[in-house]
């Protein structure tokens, strides 16, 4: 018996295989990718000049002892206790004393100011007679001229007396105090304390030559200690060196801060932005948001769920943020996270 051949048309099986393609899923091919967006609105913004540099205090005072003496550490009144380093002081407070009884006999100073009282007295007589007629204008010049030796020879050995205290020159933290025992005899010359007024700081840097023409003498500053990026002091441009280092091609600026708060202190290191040009109104966006995209710099805006790319063009910037001259609008909707990996006309999706 001869077996029968069944043979399917070729129309029919494409007819099968085309129906199994129309009842399968339909597959989305690309997802969705998440972003957060700003809307773009106009804002003021600054331009720097960026410099580093070591704070120090504008007011600074190294004290030594200038006459030799046995040591007397003074109690800070406000303590009760005897004066340490970090205490505040007050100008013309005793912080220590130097005994010695031989110096202060030879100065004489009880004397030299008995004297100095005697001799005014005498002066203010001769001189009350003289405009009665009772002296001479040689008597007159007389008592003068010997009141005023006595004056000076009393002023001198005030100015002597003085050296074996030592005292506050201005207000004050005393920043370093050296040990001494009590009674230690102390030489001509050793170091006492030192004392600095850090309410306000200097800090002289140097800026490259292109910067020159932007740096000017009362622009303001921003200065901030690396160790505390959110607290930002502001200080001024005091001076401004017309010449550039022949070997670093470099300028000196020199700045003045307020530090009321005693935030920042002297020998810090800081970040100092010097306020070079303002804007009142400008699109600004963040610096790390834009992209290098064939020699363009880009960024992506969404527009009905699809990243858009806008090329733009660049004006002033700063450490974190940029100028926008042209390739956006305000209210914009602007990628600012999950722009990564983004290619124009790329699907996305907004969160919050």
């Amino acid at each position: 018996m001869i077996p029968r051949i069944f043979v399917v048309p070729l129309t029919c099986l494409v007819l099968v295989i085309s129906g199994c393609q129309e009842d399968g899923p339909e597959i989305d091919v690309q997802s969705s990718i998440p972003v957060r967006v700003e809307e773009i609105k106009y804002q003021p913004f600054q331009a720097y000049a960026f410099a580093t540099g070591t704070v120090s205090a504008v007011k600074e005072a190294t004290l030594k002892a200038q006459q030799a003496g046995y040591y007397q550490l003074q109690s800070n009144p406000r303590t009760g206790r005897p004066f340490a380093m970090g205490d505040r002081v007050v100008r013309g407070e005793v912080i220590v004393r130097l005994v010695n009884a031989e110096f202060e006999n030879q100065i004489g100073y009880d004397s030299k100011k008995l004297n100095h009282d005697i001799s005014q007295r005498e002066y203010d007589k001769q001189k009350a007679l003289y405009d009665k007629g009772g002296v001479t204008l040689r008597e007159l010049t007389d008592a003068e001229r010997t009141f005023i030796d006595a004056r000076y020879s009393f002023d001198n050995a005030t100015l002597q007396l003085a050296k074996l205290s030592i005292t506050a020159p201005f207000n004050g933290y005393l920043v370093d105090l050296p040990f001494y025992s009590a009674n230690q005899l102390v030489e001509v010359g050793s170091l006492i304390c030192q004392v600095m007024d850090y309410s306000r700081l200097y800090s002289e840097v140097t800026l490259p030559g292109k910067e020159m023409s932007r740096v000017k003498q009362g622009q303001e500053t921003l200065v901030t200690n690396y160790g505390r990026p959110d607290d930002t002091l502001f200080g001024v441009v005091t001076q401004v060196s017309p010449a550039l280092d022949p070997d670093s091609r470099m300028f000196k600026v020199g700045i003045e801060i307020s530090n009321d708060s005693l935030f920042m202190r002297p020998g810090m290191f800081a970040k100092i932005d010097i306020i070079v040009e303002r804007r009142d109104s400008a699109i600004v966006i963040p610096k790390d948001i834009v992209l290098e995209r064939r020699g363009d710099k880009v960024v992506y805006v969404v527009d009905r769920g699809i990243a858009v790319e806008h090329h733009l063009d660049i004006g002033l910037s700063n450490r974190q943020e940029v100028e926008v001259l042209n390739g956006l609008e305000v209210n914009d909707r602007l990628v600012v996270e999950g722009f990564e990996t983004l290619r124009n006309r790329s699907k996305v999706k907004v969160t919050k």
